[in-house]
């Protein structure tokens, strides 16, 4: 018997974390005791020891890494308190942007009692006593909420930091694998289309269980028709016949492509009818490519151009797979082939035409190469470099948000802002920057800025695509080809999830290659 026939049931799982330490306290008595406390049920047959909380009091407790999810209190009174959230100590601390998850809240904590608040990204939690009395606190405890699912795929080389980066890039898509795949899970709690094309990639080198994408990809269906642009954005129609290709390739789902095979095609149509015979894209309203691109014309117009080159480009392939007629497709790509824009001067276009074969400009990647990246088109960067010039971006850029206290990577990033910045895991500092607070551009500017987001994990992909060398010839992995590019690093050793079950790969510079691969799985030399 089942209680709740008529439900929908939650795919995740619930796990109770707790207190790693304690800073900032502002007159709380006997915090230490939050630190490792694992119980979760009030005690009434006798009064062990408890924090406590005067009025006026407060704490900012630390769970050691960004958790989604909320957090729960045993107290043993009934007191207002409010409870504030934190990615960093200094968004605790501030007005935080409450737009898709409340990140600041005024509760009344039960008697005798369990509070549980929050759907949100944070690591950090500040609760203050705002009531008139003191109050018993027996315990705080994080509570993740999260699919549990076991990391198959994985990277390890010679270079610790680059192993670092591997994991906290999956580590942060894994935050936004919620009840689909969010862009950001504090805040963009929305499954964006164009955003998810980077987080299938990683989802994809690291889970078995891939059926999460499946999932976003039907909810995505369901919103618009195929004439109109997904999330009204009409570049992001192009994702999804880019990201769909991605989706079939590692997956060989072709029950999922027969079942969309009209809209597929209707997409592609919609799209072949915005390319001028000149050969120029003409992609109406909304025509978004990425934020720092937004309000130079000519960059825009240079990666759209290469981006509805990319989507013909798959969009063959699919067609060709479904037994469609893909005559129209291939008419675009050689108009569009025909109009080579200037980029003006920026990374982002640049990659997008570079990856497609519409224009190398590499020239443009390697222009003081660390700067103009964005965290969600530094992918596309990465597989436009060169392997060496390509690991020293990952380290440099990514790297940085680590030596400055990330465990997942964010919305935005630059370099310039950590010349004079303190820490986001210690409190703010007098006559330093605050990373979080002072800084971010665009729809992200301080405290809204999302420091847990799905489209900067791009490491994870190239490291797994290009250096372990792992790829895909064949929908589902049925041939593939094992080439390891090591660029400047002495060994490489990993795994890669296939349906058939996972590939394992050793490569040493100047030595041989060894691999497991599952009987299913051909070797393409």
């Amino acid at each position: 018997m089942k209680f709740h026939d008529n439900g929908l049931r939650d795919k995740r799982t619930r796990i109770y974390l707790p207190v790693t330490r304690t800073l900032l306290n502002k007159g709380v008595e006997k915090s230490e005791l939050l630190v490792g406390n694992t119980l979760s049920q009030p005690v009434i047959n006798y009064m062990p020891e408890m924090a406590e909380l005067p009025p006026g009091s407060s704490i900012v407790v630390d769970f050691g890494y960004a958790i989604h999810g909320g957090i729960m209190i045993v107290s043993h009174e009934g007191k207002k308190i409010r409870l504030q959230f934190g990615e960093s100590v200094s968004e605790t601390l501030g007005a935080s942007n409450q737009d898709h998850s409340r990140m600041d809240a005024e509760l009344e904590l039960p008697r005798f009692g369990m509070l549980e608040y929050g759907n949100t990204v944070f690591r950090f939690a500040r609760i203050e006593n705002i009531g008139d009395e003191a109050f018993s606190c027996q315990n705080i405890t994080a509570v993740a909420l999260e699919h549990d699912l076991e990391v198959t795929g994985s990277f390890e080389s010679s270079d610790e930091r680059l192993n670092n980066i591997w994991k906290t890039s999956i580590r942060t898509v894994h935050l936004c694998m919620q009840d689909y795949i969010y862009d950001g899970a504090k805040r963009d709690r929305i499954v964006w289309m164009g955003d998810m094309h980077p987080e299938v990639r990683g989802i994809t080198c690291a889970f078995s269980d891939v059926s999460i994408v499946r999932d976003s990809f039907e909810f995505l269906v369901a919103q618009a028709s195929p004439e109109k642009p997904m999330n009204n954005i009409n570049t992001y129609s192009c994702w999804f016949i880019v990201t769909l290709l991605d989706y079939y390739l590692a997956t060989g789902d072709l029950a999922f492509l027969n079942k969309h095979k009209a809209y597929i095609a209707a997409v592609l149509a919609t799209f072949c009818r915005y390319v001028g015979d000149d050969g120029v894209e003409c992609v109406p309203e909304r025509r978004f490519l990425d934020w720092p691109n937004n309000d130079i014309l000519d960059a825009k117009h240079a990666g759209i151009q290469a981006l509805m080159l990319w989507m013909m480009q798959a969009g063959e392939k699919l067609l060709r797979t479904l037994g469609l007629d893909c005559h129209e497709v291939v008419a675009a790509q050689h108009k569009l082939k025909k109009h080579i824009p200037d980029c003006a001067g920026q990374k982002a276009p640049a990659a997008l035409m570079t990856l497609t074969g519409l224009a190398d400009r590499r020239d443009v990647l390697e222009n003081n190469p660390f700067h103009g990246v964005s965290t969600f088109y530094g992918f596309y960067v990465l597989l436009a470099k060169e392997t060496v010039p390509a690991l020293e971006l990952i380290r440099n850029y990514w790297g940085a948000m680590l030596d400055y206290g990330a465990t997942s990577f964010w919305e935005d990033f630059d370099l310039d802002w950590i010349k004079n910045a303190s820490r986001i895991d210690e409190p703010p500092v007098p006559g330093k920057d605050d990373l979080h607070a002072d800084f971010g551009n665009y729809c992200y500017t301080g405290l809204r800025h999302s420091l847990s987001h799905g489209w900067s994990c791009g490491p994870a992909p190239f490291l797994s695509e290009r250096v372990l060398g792992v790829r895909f010839l064949e929908p589902g992995g049925r041939k593939i080809s094992i080439q390891p590019d090591l660029g400047d690093l002495e060994y490489v050793t990993g795994t890669v999830p296939t349906p058939y079950g996972v590939i394992s790969v050793t490569a040493e510079t100047g030595g041989k290659i060894k691999c497991d691969t599952p009987p299913e799985v051909e070797i393409v030399k």
